[in-house]
């Protein structure tokens, strides 16, 4: 057998047979794997939901919303009260790229928890906002009285030392929460008592 001249025609024909497999394989563990990321991902979502709406109000039914980007996911007790909503809010401006959180907020406008879904910041820095310490400044605080810019800012948030940009970010994500949560919040009261 002959040895095939090396042609710019050849290569470029042996990179394309290479990039179609390599396509190919890609994305048959892309479909292999996706129902299990998918699942994954499901159970994360439900579990920072009912971690950031835990109280002591019975949740009867969650009514899922997409408002301007933001997922909400709205609780009513039996009677069809909003109880509150568990909003995925996000934030571009971290210093690693973007945050996304899991916001709590009560029918009031109060922060109950908060949970952290996804953030790629420094370890040892702004990673730091996944720690109780920091999240748990704002629980049980209201936007109403509660400045959620970072002290440096003129607010009431205490920042992770050495990690201001971070912790900016995940104030800017929960302001957006508690905002959407209050330019909304009759709409999702009016939406529990037609469902009754």
């Amino acid at each position: 057998m002959a040895k095939k001249e090396s042609t710019l025609g050849n290569m470029l024909i042996s990179l394309a047979v290479i990039t179609m497999v390599s396509g190919g394989v890609l994305g048959f563990f892309y479909n292999m794997t996706k129902p299990g990321i998918d699942k994954v991902e499901k159970e994360k979502n439900e579990t920072a939901i009912n971690t950031v709406l835990k109280t002591d109000a019975v949740i009867a039914k969650i009514e899922t919303d997409t408002i301007d980007d933001m997922i909400y996911n709205v609780a009513y007790d039996d009677s069809g009260s909003l109880i509150g909503a568990a909003i995925k809010a996000s934030s571009g401006k971290g210093f690693s790229g973007k945050i996304e959180l899991m916001v709590g907020v009560l029918a009031d406008g109060t922060i109950n928890n908060i949970s952290v879904l996804t953030q790629s910041e420094t370890p040892g820095l702004g990673a730091n906002m996944v720690n109780e310490k920091f999240k748990s400044q704002y629980n049980g605080k209201n936007p109403a009285t509660f400045n959620l810019k970072v002290k440096k800012d003129g607010g009431d948030v205490d920042a992770i030392t050495a990690a201001t940009i971070s912790s900016r970010a995940f104030s800017e994500a929960v302001e957006n929460a508690t905002k959407g949560f209050a330019a909304n919040r009759d709409s999702f009261i009016k939406k529990g008592g037609d469902n009754e």
